[in-house]
């Protein structure tokens, strides 16, 4: 699990930087649910209560400092969680959408993710869960426009500068 402040967010078609610190960034595409009541030891079969609406995003990650991280043993913090790094797209009402749209295989279920985070902390409304899909990050450049689209509409829009 991955926590990621407010300054992580990327919205509303902003680029997003190439941070200077890293020589290798790269993109995961990922789930987001917006949690919509508190919440504490969720048990997956209650957990659609929780959520009110999915996005889809792009969680971007310093390549370079995971694998120097993972050598040193240390957390991943600085290559995930860092200004900007989770770009979200336009919000959805339903799950549906994204699951029609033959979008990647994910991680785990919504109802894992819910489950599992709010066993370790307590889920307040307005929280953001994300959830990657399996791919591994592939790597972005300079000038790259990252999109997703749903039923032919643009639902989220990044370039890179």
């Amino acid at each position: 699990m991955v926590l990621k402040g407010d300054s992580c967010l990327l919205n509303g078609r902003k680029p997003l930087f190439m941070p200077e610190w890293t020589k290798e960034l790269g993109v995961t595409e990922c789930m987001i649910l917006r949690v919509s009541r508190l919440g504490k030891e969720i048990a997956p079969k209650f957990a659609d209560r929780y959520y009110d609406a999915v996005a889809p995003g792009a969680d971007f990650i310093a390549m370079d400092l995971a694998r120097e991280a993972e050598k040193a043993g240390r957390p991943w913090t600085e290559a995930l969680a860092f200004d900007y790094s989770l770009a979200i797209g336009e919000w959805l009402d339903g799950l549906k959408e994204l699951k029609n749209e033959g979008v990647k295989e994910w991680l785990m279920t919504p109802q894992e993710a819910i489950a599992r985070a709010s066993k370790v902390m307590t889920i307040r409304q307005g929280d953001l869960i994300y959830i990657q899909a399996k791919q591994a990050p592939r790597p972005v450049a300079k000038e790259e426009i990252i999109r997703i689209e749903i039923d032919g509409e643009e639902k989220l829009y990044c370039k890179i500068k």
